[in-house]
C-alpha cells in the first residue's frame, strides 16, 4: 500500500455511459520509471463517482502527473541539491516530454495532487467540517471530504487573505494561491475531493473517528481573522500534533 493522500477534481461526465467506457483504476502497483523515480501504472483510467444523479469523472493521467511531479520535486530544492536528486539531463528529458504532451493535448491538466504520508495543512482550508465522511478503506476506516469547486476556491482565497493580513510569510500564502490557480481551470460545477488514502493507515480507527483537522484549521483561521493569535496557535497546534508523526515520515523518506 502507498501511504499517500490525494486531492482530486471530478468533472461532470457525459452521462451514465461514462461508467461503461472508462475503466476503473486497478490496485496501485508501483514500478521504477526511466527517470529513476517510482510511478503508478501508466494505464489510462479514471475514478468515476455519482452525486445527486450526475456522473463525475476524475481522469488519472498518470504520465502527465509523473512528469509534472518530477519537475516540481526538483524545483522545490536549491540548484545544488536538486541536481543530485534529479540530474539535469533527466530533468531536460522530462521537460521535453512534458512539452510534447502539452503540444498534443493543449488542454491537458492534472486532476490529482498526491502528498506522501500526510495531508498538507493548506488542503484542509478548502473544506467545511460538515463535509467530512468516515468511509471504509482497504485497511480499515478512512476520511473523505467532497465539496464544489467554487466553494473550495472561495475558502482558499479567504484563507490566503486572512494569512496575508496576519503577516504570514509570502511562501505560505503563495502555496494557497497556487492551489487556487490549480483549481481555476476546472469547470465551476466540478467536485473537489480530499481523500486520506493510504495516509489513513498511519492512524487507528479510533483516531480517525475523532479527527477534526478541518474544524481546527477553520477555527484557527477564524481566530486569526479576529486577531486572537493565542486561540489561532492553539487550534493549529492541534493540527501539527495530530500530523507530526506522518510528516516526520515524509521528511525521513
Amino acid at each position: 500500500m502507498t501511504f499517500a493522500a490525494y486531492l482530486r477534481v471530478y468533472v461532470p461526465g457525459d452521462g451514465r455511459e461514462v461508467v461503461e467506457h472508462i475503466p476503473a483504476p486497478r490496485p496501485r502497483v508501483l514500478g521504477r520509471g526511466v527517470y529513476g523515480v517510482f510511478y503508478e501504472s501508466s494505464r489510462e483510467d479514471a475514478f468515476v463517482i455519482e452525486r445527486e444523479g450526475r456522473v463525475f469523472v476524475c481522469p488519472r493521467l498518470p504520465r502527465l502527473r509523473m512528469l509534472e511531479g518530477l519537475l516540481a520535486f526538483r524545483n522545490s530544492y536549491p540548484a545544488a541539491i536538486a541536481s543530485s536528486l534529479v540530474p539535469e539531463a533527466l530533468a531536460r528529458r522530462a521537460a521535453a516530454e512534458l512539452d510534447r504532451l502539452h503540444a498534443r493535448h493543449p488542454g491537458a491538466h492534472s486532476h490529482i495532487l498526491t502528498s506522501p504520508f500526510h495531508v498538507p495543512p493548506r488542503w484542509f482550508a478548502a473544506f467545511n467540517p460538515k463535509e467530512r465522511e468516515l468511509v471504509p478503506g482497504p485497511g480499515g476506516l478512512s476520511i473523505r471530504y467532497r465539496t464544489g469547486r467554487g466553494a473550495a476556491v472561495r475558502r482558499l482565497q479567504r484563507a490566503a487573505r486572512i494569512l496575508e493580513r496576519a503577516g504570514f510569510d509570502e511562501d505560505t500564502i503563495t502555496q494557497l494561491r497556487d492551489l487556487v490557480d490549480w483549481l481555476r481551470p476546472f469547470p465551476t460545477e466540478a467536485l473537489v475531493e480530499l481523500d486520506y488514502g493510504g495516509a489513513a493507515r498511519l492512524f487507528s480507527d479510533g483516531e480517525l473517528a475523532i479527527d477534526e483537522t478541518v474544524e481546527d484549521v477553520a477555527a484557527s483561521l477564524r481566530a486569526l481573522q479576529r486577531g486572537d493569535y493565542d486561540a489561532a496557535g492553539e487550534h493549529y497546534g492541534r493540527v501539527a500534533a495530530r500530523w507530526s508523526h506522518a510528516q516526520a515520515l515524509t521528511f525521513a523518506s
